[in-house]
């Protein structure tokens, strides 16, 4: 019987001594320390000088040109294209340099094709004639050429603006121009079934008809030195009596810009 109590008694001390033992250790266990998050500092761009940049000083524009509200007699055919240039200011937001402001000044120029029609740009009459010449003598090629001089502007953003040559960017913007000269070039002069007559060039000048000053909207997106281009007209290409008055060009190609 002393035995048993002695044993029962061992018994119930080792328990105690192994719970304690337990209980200690699991007091000791350090609960996993949580990161601190820590705020990116905001750049304060007012202490970055941007004055040097490169970012679209200078811009080339090519594409294909073409009219709006044209009808048989005046619709255009073939290839008729674009060609800009402009010397270009950047103007950065102080508050956020990736947005800023363009400024330029350049030439831009359009030549429409057309095909077995004559424009008649030294008319004495009203309205601008557009002769369909298929069935008498007439040029193998005949392009109307518009030149102007004109004054663009864009609100612009760059994702990267120190090395926006390297960056996306997107502009949108509208110029004014006036026209600097309207003339026709007809080239090598065939009969009605396409025989050479006279292997010559004619060229017609005349601003008559023609509204000489213009307004556009324009829009680019691309990435560093290359993106696509886009522009409409808003004033109307003619002048009100002289011929219809929903012409309006549009053109769309690509623009070079840098520097």
């Amino acid at each position: 019987m002393k035995k048993f109590f002695f044993t029962a008694i061992c018994i119930i001390c080792l328990q105690n001594v192994y719970s304690q033992t337990t209980s200690k250790t699991d007091s000791n266990i350090v609960a996993p320390v949580q990161p601190v998050p820590v705020e990116t500092p905001k750049r304060n761009w007012k202490k970055i000088d941007l004055s040097n940049r490169s970012n679209d000083h200078f811009m080339v524009q090519y594409g294909f040109d073409n009219w709006t509200g044209t009808n048989d007699s005046t619709k255009p055919s073939g290839f008729s294209r674009f060609f800009n240039a402009y010397i270009m200011l950047d103007k950065p937001f102080k508050t956020n340099p990736k947005m800023s402001v363009g400024l330029g000044v350049g030439i831009g120029s359009s030549n429409m094709f057309f095909h077995n029609r004559y424009i008649d740009v030294k008319s004495t009459s009203n309205a601008l004639p557009f002769r369909k010449v298929d069935s008498v003598n007439h040029f193998k090629k005949f392009k109307l050429t518009t030149v102007f001089l004109e004054a663009p502007v864009e609100l612009r953003y760059s994702s990267d603006p120190e090395n926006s040559n390297s960056s996306f960017k997107v502009a949108l913007g509208v110029k004014v121009g006036t026209m600097l000269a309207a003339y026709t070039k007809g080239k090598t002069l065939q009969d009605k079934n396409g025989n050479t007559v006279n292997p010559y060039i004619q060229k017609e000048s005349s601003k008559k008809f023609f509204n000489t000053t213009r307004l556009a909207a324009t829009a680019r997106i691309g990435y560093g030195i290359f993106s696509l281009y886009g522009a409409y007209q808003i004033t109307s290409f003619l002048k009100d009596a002289a011929g219809p008055t929903g012409i309006r060009p549009y053109s769309l190609g690509i623009a070079l810009s840098g520097l």
